[in-house]
This record gives C-alpha cells, sequence and structure tokens, in this order.
C-alpha cells in the first residue's frame, strides 16, 4: 500500500465517524427542540464544527433529515422474511429501553403530516412499506385470514396503528403505560401465542 492509500483511508474513516456523530446530535437536537426548531447551528455547535463544516457532510437540513431517518431505520433492520409476531414484541421491549430514538421518531412522524414538510415522502413510503411486511408476518401467523376474519392486509394497518400508538401514550405518560405489555395483550387479542 502506498502512502497516499493510507492517508485516504484514515481520512475516510474519520469522515465516517464524523458523520455518525453529526446524525447522533442531529437526533438529540430534533428530540429536544423537534425538527423545525432545530438548526444546522444547533447541530454543527453540539460536534464541534462550524454550520459550513457541517454542510460539507451534509449540504441541506433536508438532506441531514432524511439521513438521520435512514440510520435509525437501519437501526430496526430486519430482512422482511424474517418479522415475526414475537420479534415485533422484542421490538417494542427494545424500544422501551431507548425513549430518545422514540422521542425523535414520533416527532418527525408527527411533523411530517404537514404539508411541504421534507421527512413526508420518506414516511408516506416506509409506512407502505411496513404495511406489506406487516401483512407479511400476519400472513405467515394465521395464513388469510385472522381469527377474528380479517385478512391480512386489512390487520396490518391496525397490527401498526398499535405500535405506533402506544408509543405515544408511553412517551406521554410511562409510568402509567406499560408499552411491551400492552403489545403482548394485544398479540392474544389477536389470537397469537404469548
Amino acid at each position: 500500500m502506498s502512502y497516499g492509500d493510507g492517508m485516504s483511508g484514515t481520512r475516510s474513516a474519520r469522515s465516517g465517524e464524523r458523520r455518525a456523530k453529526i446524525l447522533r446530535a442531529t437526533l438529540e437536537v430534533i428530540a429536544e427542540r423537534g425538527y423545525r426548531g432545530a438548526s444546522l447551528a444547533a447541530v454543527a455547535e453540539r460536534v464541534g464544527l462550524t454550520q459550513q463544516g457541517l454542510l460539507h457532510h451534509f449540504p441541506t437540513k433536508e438532506a441531514l433529515l432524511v439521513a438521520v431517518l435512514e440510520e435509525r431505520d437501519q437501526w430496526d433492520a430486519v430482512p422482511d422474511s424474517q418479522w415475526r409476531l414475537d420479534l415485533l414484541g422484542s421490538l417494542v421491549e427494545y424500544n422501551a429501553m431507548r425513549p430518545g430514538i422514540v422521542q425523535t421518531f414520533s416527532a418527525l412522524l408527527g411533523e411530517s403530516v404537514t404539508d411541504g414538510h421534507p421527512a413526508r415522502e420518506f414516511f408516506t413510503e416506509r409506512y407502505a412499506g411496513v404495511r406489506g411486511a406487516m401483512a407479511q408476518v400476519l400472513r405467515a401467523e394465521y395464513g388469510e385470514r385472522l381469527p377474528g376474519g380479517l385478512t391480512p392486509e386489512r390487520a396490518a394497518p391496525l397490527l401498526v396503528a398499535v405500535m405506533d400508538g402506544l408509543q405515544y401514550q408511553w412517551l406521554l405518560d410511562p409510568e402509567s403505560v406499560d408499552m411491551p405489555g400492552a403489545f403482548r395483550d394485544f398479540l392474544e387479542l389477536l389470537g397469537a401465542e404469548g
């Protein structure tokens, strides 16, 4: 390896580390202030960069937001064919251990329903994919009809609504809402093995 190749690899590694720090800082700032209240200057200050230095890594606030959302989804990534109802319960338990991430995601989701929000397209596409994945999970568990008679496609949006709705209730009152327990109760309603 030549001297130049080693320097390039080191520079690339440092750039990757810096991007990861920026994404973590952005999550923190959004959790504290919401997307609209979060500024590039606040994120840059948190990671010890100038705003211009931050723009070197992410040219716009919208690009930074999409990178944060994509990174967050990677943390929970499971190939669609491997999702099962019991794994969904484990995901709910895992989310109960990381309130800051859940808060940021929920805040961005709530803001994204407004016209012109830069995350609207991301969440619209994400939810289409999540509903499809949940229909596959339900089909694998129950076949073409759930015990109550619904098809997996009709039940999938309900499953997603329960998961997201429990997150909001838990964020607002974590002492009163046992998010993992309530989700297990929901699975029992579906007829799944507890």
